[in-house]
């Protein structure tokens, strides 16, 4: 097993921003880990901070998607600085993403490779696992997704994200030539857009009332911005409606975007007591609606794929970086309702 180098003490060490319980971090200090049987140890270069990370330290996650006390960080990207036994020795030094999920490979969902909805019980980097808000992270060696080795790792941080949208993408399986629209212009919104404008759709239409966001869509491959108000006059106009924004009515207004026959995909997560959807329109429009939570090994590859190829460039998405040390400065940015406020980053 390939273990790091020791520092001059003998002992290096590593950080990690511990949410102790809600509301209650501390900046730890201890040994670097060392990644067990089919492991790897990752040093990270940047993590994404989102909302669900927002919602794990204000304690609004559903309990049974959060184990306390527990490292967040699902959105990073990094180094592979050892690895563990059974894992090949050449993975050693390579730029990486990894999967959140820590599917089973082994039940009848990850047979079929849905390994987004695996069987075996609930487990996630950041969330029951110790996340990426930190110097090091940990993961199995079978959830890496390898960059090129001229990847840019701050930028690639984004790929957790673009996996779910790439998810989406390959659910509503948008054609060239369809009218598209994607409701909600922040991280996720504006990463659909770049997936799909790669589809050649001849409209492809972003909704979300901040106009700065709205010129933003525009300037990922967006043909038009719609306010909500403007976008109610399009009902029954789209042939695919991708949904990011989960806001208590997006669901239901996206539905109705949506033609007879048309399909939506929702990917915002939505609180309780959002807008439910009209069930007499849903009959009668005969509407397509899928959900995605997370992504498949499948998306993953789709989404460093297009990363790699430059169909899909997170880094304009990122608007603040800070240190570890700045977690609380950091995550109070999230969610905080500044359309000035894109993506923001820990850099260890």
């Amino acid at each position: 097993m390939s273990r790091p180098p020791s520092g001059e003490s003998g002992t290096r060490t590593s950080r990690a921003v511990l949410v102790e319980r809600p509301g209650a971090h501390r900046l730890v200090e201890r040994e670097v880990p060392a990644p067990g049987p089919g492991e790897v140890l990752v040093k990270v270069a940047a993590a994404g901070i989102c909302m669900s990370d927002r919602e794990v330290y204000d304690g609004h996650r559903d309990p049974g998607y959060v184990r306390y006390p527990v490292v967040p960080g699902h959105e990073w990207a990094g180094t592979v600085e050892a690895v563990g036994e059974g894992v090949d020795p050449a993975l050693t030094g390579r730029k990486t993403v990894a999967e959140g999920f820590r599917a089973c490979g082994a039940c009848e969902r990850c047979r079929c490779g849905e390994t987004s909805l695996c069987a075996s019980g609930y487990a996630e980097t950041g969330f029951t696992e110790p996340g990426a808000f930190a110097d090091h992270v940990i993961v199995p060696a079978r959830l890496l997704h390898l960059l090129d080795d001229d990847a840019d790792l701050r930028a690639a941080a984004l790929l957790e994200p673009a996996a779910v949208i790439a998810a989406a993408v390959r659910a509503g399986r948008p054609q060239p030539g369809e009218r598209v629209v994607v409701v909600g212009a922040g991280t996720l919104g504006l990463l659909a857009v770049q997936l799909l404008a790669a589809s050649s759709p001849a409209e492809l239409a972003v909704v979300d009332p901040r106009a700065a966001r709205g010129d933003q869509a525009l300037r990922c491959g967006a043909s038009r911005s719609l306010d909500p108000d403007g976008a109610a006059r399009l009902e029954g106009r789209f042939d695919l409606v991708v949904e990011t924004a989960g806001a208590p009515t997006t669901a239901a207004s996206s539905c109705r975007l949506a033609r007879r026959g048309g399909r939506v995909v929702l990917t915002g997560m939505f609180t309780p007591g959002a807008a439910g959807i009209d069930p007499v329109h849903l009959s009668l429009s005969q509407l397509e609606i899928r959900s995605v939570f997370g992504a498949p090994s499948s998306a993953w590859s789709d989404a460093v794929r297009a990363f790699g190829l430059g169909l899909l460039d997170p880094a304009p998405l990122i608007t603040h970086e800070y240190p570890l040390e700045r977690f609380a400065d950091a995550v109070a940015l999230v969610g905080g309702g500044d359309p000035k406020t894109g993506k923001v980053l820990l850099r260890p």
